[in-house]
């Protein structure tokens, strides 16, 4: 029994696009930031996601792994922000399982098309 690494590459896919769209729903419509402007917080949340895009949709293996190093981000954004904020618990745990997501789909992408070459 082989492993297709193309399952892996769609629930990175899946967890880039689910953290990409939590990130915005969640900054602009579900519980925007009264602190800072919005801009702010879309310019500094969403730009390390955005960094590794073209070339993770490009199954380029470099820009999956940097997607996956870039998911940890969100990972302790999403841990801390539940623990702090007991009313965005909900949002901060789907960015938690999104975040792991990605990582783990794109951490054994990688792996598993680096044993077949």
């Amino acid at each position: 029994m082989t492993i297709k690494p193309n399952y892996f590459y769609i629930l990175a896919l899946v967890g880039f696009f689910g953290l990409f769209a939590l990130l915005m729903l969640w900054n602009t419509v579900l519980a925007p930031s009264t602190r800072f402007p919005v801009a702010l917080v879309l310019l500094v949340g969403v730009t390390p996601l955005l960094l590794p895009m073209r070339g993770l949709l490009a199954r380029n293996t470099r820009s999956c792994a940097w997607a996956a190093y870039a998911s940890l981000i969100y990972f302790t954004h999403g841990s801390v922000e539940a623990y702090v904020n007991s009313a965005e618990r909900v949002y901060a745990g789907l960015e938690v399982a999104l975040s792991l997501m990605l990582f783990f789909g794109a951490s054994l992408y990688v792996r598993f098309v680096g044993k077949q070459a």
